[in-house]
């Protein structure tokens, strides 16, 4: 049976690119049998990634079997997960978030979690002396995942060793990694054909906080006025966005690359006192920005106070 590699819902560059990475490794050098496959349609950026390098989209696939062998990869979380993840046998683990708890295996399983950026630049950790096999188009892949995870080195969560591994990469392929970097988020910031409901759920990921759900959204553009001239139409999409996903608050963040600030939306009295206690903002009116705010992982989610 043909083994299932994918990463979280909503997935963004690397839990596309990395997927289809992996599923490589596996068909091409160990010779197990592997499909990547995405949770859902990929965001602007990691669509653009796909074609750039010549690759088909994944098949999209939101339900799986009892018993479908799987690799899961980008996330460990059960809520970004097919909602019977435990009734898959999964196989393994490649990550780089913190660990949240709730998934149960067959048996015995590969984890490996690391402190890195991104999670292409795990597996090309572990691929080990067979990372000299990679193709172009892997590589490109390997090197759009670390750019977008790091902002192209902006992010906190930036490691030397993820910055080492793109300069290499794209010295390999002769590509001007700015010019490069540039490009793909050029396509990140094109979300005018979204709808609000589309945008809040692009990048996204739920978290409880002291029993509070929330639905942590976040937006990394170049041109954030996009998505800040909808502000309002976006804040009256959160009732609905809330009652269909089951969670409590919606947390919008839009993240400015090049002036490395986030500006969130405040709709309520329970957003300003998450702004308040997580930030030390002081919120006056419907937004407030937050000066330096580039990491929904290490800067957002270990912060969140309600």
């Amino acid at each position: 049976m043909t083994l299932q590699v994918f990463g979280h819902k909503s997935p963004d560059t690397d839990s596309t690119g990395s997927p289809l990475i992996w599923a490589w490794y596996l068909n091409e050098v160990k010779g197990v049998a592997a499909e990547a496959v995405l949770l859902g349609e990929p965001n602007t950026e990691a669509a653009f990634v796909v074609e750039k390098w010549g690759f088909d989209k994944p098949a999209i696939k939101t339900e799986f079997a009892a018993g479908t062998p799987a690799i899961i990869v980008d996330t460990n979380n059960p809520a970004e997960l097919p909602a019977n993840i435990n009734e898959l046998d999964v196989q393994a683990i490649i990550d780089h978030h913190k660990l949240v708890g709730g998934l149960e295996t067959k048996g015995p399983i590969d984890i490996t979690v690391r402190p890195l950026a991104c999670t292409a630049t795990i597996m090309y950790d572990l691929m080990g002396d067979d990372a000299a096999k990679m193709p172009d188009n892997i590589k490109g892949l390997m090197l759009s995942c670390i750019l977008s995870d790091t902002l192209e080195f902006r992010s906190p969560t930036t490691t030397d060793h993820d910055k080492a591994l793109a300069e290499k990469l794209a010295a390999e392929l002769n590509l001007d990694l700015g010019a490069y970097a540039s490009e793909m988020f050029a396509a990140k910031s094109d979300v005018s054909a979204f709808s609000d409901a589309e945008l809040i759920r692009m990048d996204s990921k739920e978290y409880a906080v002291d029993g509070v759900k929330f639905r942590v959204s976040v937006l990394e553009t170049t041109a954030p006025e996009i998505p800040l001239n909808r502000k309002a139409s976006l804040m009256e999409t959160y009732a609905t966005v809330q009652a269909e996903d089951g969670v409590d608050q919606v947390l919008l963040f839009v993240v400015d690359i090049l002036k490395e600030e986030a500006t969130l939306l405040v709709p309520n009295d329970v957003v300003k006192t998450v702004a308040e206690k997580s930030f030390g903002a002081s919120v006056e009116g419907d937004s407030v920005v937050l000066p330096g705010v580039m990491s929904r992982k290490k800067q957002i989610i270990p912060n969140l106070k309600v």
